[in-house]
């Protein structure tokens, strides 16, 4: 009877561990670089890595400008052109990225408030009904962009 315990006691864990809630998907690396004029649009980055189900970026919102869309660059004939997206998929256990040159928010009238506390909060609006609060740090026109906090994969 002895052995059957001490497996009964091994498993617990791991089956415990199956109970366990789903990863969720989350946004990271935020990010606001602020337009040298205050009468043209901001852009904003982040990364956002998908859970144990995929999803759907379907908005961003602040209480921090008068405006947030989400666009993406893209290449036409030799252009660069932007243009506004609706919703982005966020693919189960993958991320997408919001960078310069590809997919960004344009921000419109961020506010003196921001700017003096150097961050603004973002409300990220996801097809699954979850609202994820997020800060940006905000980086002065002409600034580099914040070193980023993924750790190198080993090789």
């Amino acid at each position: 009877m002895r052995p059957s315990l001490s497996l009964i006691a091994l498993a617990a864990p791991l089956a415990l561990a199956a109970c366990g809630d789903p990863a969720p998907t989350y946004i990271d690396q935020a990010w606001v670089r602020l337009s040298p004029n205050k009468d043209t649009p901001s852009a904003g980055y982040f990364v956002a890595h998908g859970g144990d189900a995929a999803t759907q970026l379907r908005g961003v919102l602040t209480d921090y400008a008068l405006k947030v869309e989400m666009h993406e660059s893209m290449s036409h004939d030799g252009m660069v052109m932007m243009q506004k997206i609706d919703s982005v998929d966020i693919p189960a256990k993958g991320k997408v990225a919001f960078a310069p040159g590809g997919k960004h928010l344009m921000i419109w009238g961020v506010n003196d408030t921001a700017i003096s506390r150097g961050k603004m909060t973002f409300t990220f609006l996801l097809a699954n009904g979850d609202r994820l609060l997020v800060d940006a740090v905000i980086q002065k026109p002409g600034a580099s962009a914040p070193a980023s906090k993924e750790k190198p994969k080993a090789h």
